[in-house]
């Protein structure tokens, strides 16, 4: 997801959008370990796309 896209969200549409990827993260670690996945680099994209909705957030919530 690209810093623009996350820009243009709401506040609210931002928190529900961390949860999913979040929810989204914990699954894939989960069918990771039951079977490997094949592009494990999901992984780090995930992670760092909810880092930067989780700043933007943060910025966001300063702002107000």
């Amino acid at each position: 997801m690209k810093v623009s896209e996350v820009r243009e969200m709401s506040i609210a549409d931002l928190r529900d959008r961390i949860a999913v990827e979040k929810s989204n993260l914990d699954t894939m670690k989960l069918n990771h370990a039951i079977s490997p996945l094949e592009d494990t680099s999901k992984f780090k994209k995930t992670r760092q796309d909810i880092a930067r909705m989780i700043t933007i957030l943060a910025e966001k919530e300063n702002q107000q």
